[in-house]
């Protein structure tokens, strides 16, 4: 079997990335829980300054985020055109012009999604991602192919 598609992306795909990738980590989740915390004790009593760190700690993120995310985009010449990717037995292939690179399934460290992307991790840190929008019917196709060649606790798709 053999599932092919193309994708495009969008600093707005880059910025969702972004989003699950930080929040989904450690320091991600500690940062997102103090700054609530600060916004929580202002409103026990505490001092006003509680209330300013918090709400900083709390956009602080998201919104260098998407600075990150715009900037990736515009610097980075591999996203001003469509990524042509094929799944098959042994692995997932992405093209774009000449340039052809094979990734083996047994590499792949984990499978997500978000609401608006499927995403394979080829590292802890490094992904493939493939924009729903994009997917179209071909979208339970490539869950399958996923969930198929990867070990179930490396796949935490929901769709």
């Amino acid at each position: 079997m053999e599932v092919k598609f193309d994708v495009k992306i969008t600093s707005g795909d880059l910025y969702d990335y972004m989003l699950h990738h930080t929040y989904g980590s450690f320091s991600g989740l500690v940062g997102a829980v103090a700054g609530a915390l600060m916004v929580v004790a202002y409103f026990m009593g505490a001092r006003f300054l509680c209330l300013v760190g918090g709400i900083v700690i709390l956009l602080y993120l998201p919104v260098s985020l998407f600075l990150k995310s715009k900037q990736q985009y515009l610097a980075n010449p591999a996203f001003k055109n469509p990524l042509h990717y094929v799944m098959t037995e042994e692995g997932i292939s992405v093209s774009q012009g000449e340039e052809v690179q094979m990734q083996a399934w047994d590499a792949m460290y984990k499978a997500v999604s978000t609401t608006k992307s499927l995403i394979v991790y080829t590292s802890p840190v490094n992904a493939a991602i493939f924009p729903k929008r994009d997917l179209g019917e071909q979208a339970s196709a490539v869950i399958e192919m996923i969930s198929t060649h990867m070990p179930p606790k490396k796949v935490k798709i929901r769709f």
